[in-house]
């Protein structure tokens, strides 16, 4: 795996100008993010040694490099996800490459089902900790001292300092966000209704099928992390109708320009 993510990343840096150092995975909907990225570099996965490809709706599948509001910038447009049929190590591969090219901090986005009753479609949800419930993990096997510790301590998975910061930047904003826990399922079926009563109880507020073992694997490597979810729907048996991906892209489109802007002013305004 060393050797699969040092080739990638080798193909990646001969093909832009400058050493990106903050990593963005941008999830249903919402990679429309990457088109404000400056002087942009794309690259299709396809072109990229070990890669994975993306096969869901609203992932294009390429990463684009360049600028954004003075940082430079890795964003992959689309992700992989355990239920297309990859392993827990292609999931996760593209942060093994982020951090051979220099990333240090990644932004991690989601679409995602609120569990909390308080919440709202359209309401943007900086994520504090997870909950890993698809049953596997990323670093299961032998470990590599070189990318990280056999058992990496996860009881500041998304970075305090990062939440402070995002809270910060939304008040700045006068955006509403809310805060909570994010659980990690295998999709790709919707919850049921006694699925999410049960999640609740755990104490989870939103629910999606990806994000955990890119942060997993974020935290073996050193790199900070913040999360961000889009609640796309409500989930199982809170309002009483179907649950569709249709109606995730057409959410994360309504609250795309409080998204970007949210993004932006946290890039803008990062801390070094």
């Amino acid at each position: 795996m060393a050797m699969q993510s040092k080739e990638a990343a080798t193909f990646i840096q001969n093909k832009i100008n400058n050493v990106p150092t903050v990593g963005l995975i941008l999830g249903s909907g919402l990679g429309v993010l990457a088109e404000e990225i400056e002087n942009p570099t794309i690259i299709p996965y396809h072109e990229i040694p070990h890669f994975p490809e993306s096969t869901v709706s609203g992932h294009k599948g390429q990463l684009v490099v360049g600028q954004l509001q003075g940082r430079q910038v890795l964003a992959m447009q689309g992700r992989f996800h355990y239920y297309e049929g990859y392993d827990m190590k292609q999931v996760t591969f593209p942060v093994r490459v982020m951090k051979e090219i220099g990333i240090d901090t990644l932004f991690v986005t989601n679409a995602a089902g609120g569990i909390n009753e308080e919440f709202d479609p359209g309401n943007l949800m900086v994520i504090t900790d997870h909950i890993n419930n698809m049953g596997d993990n990323p670093l299961m096997g032998a470990n590599d001292e070189d990318l990280g510790p056999r058992f990496p301590d996860m009881s500041e998975a998304y970075d305090r300092a990062l939440i402070q910061h995002a809270e910060n930047s939304a008040e700045r904003l006068g955006l509403q966000i809310q805060k909570g826990v994010y659980v990690g399922n295998t999709g790709p079926a919707y919850e049921t209704g006694a699925e999410v009563r049960m999640l609740r109880t755990l104490g989870g507020d939103a629910v999606g099928m990806s994000t955990v073992p890119e942060v997993i694997v974020a935290n073996h490597a050193g790199i900070r992390v913040l999360g961000i979810s889009c609640i796309s729907n409500m989930a199982a048996g809170i309002l009483d109708q179907p649950l569709t991906h249709d109606e995730v892209i057409e959410t994360t489109a309504r609250v795309r320009e409080d998204f970007l802007g949210f993004v932006k002013d946290l890039l803008k305004t990062l801390p070094a």
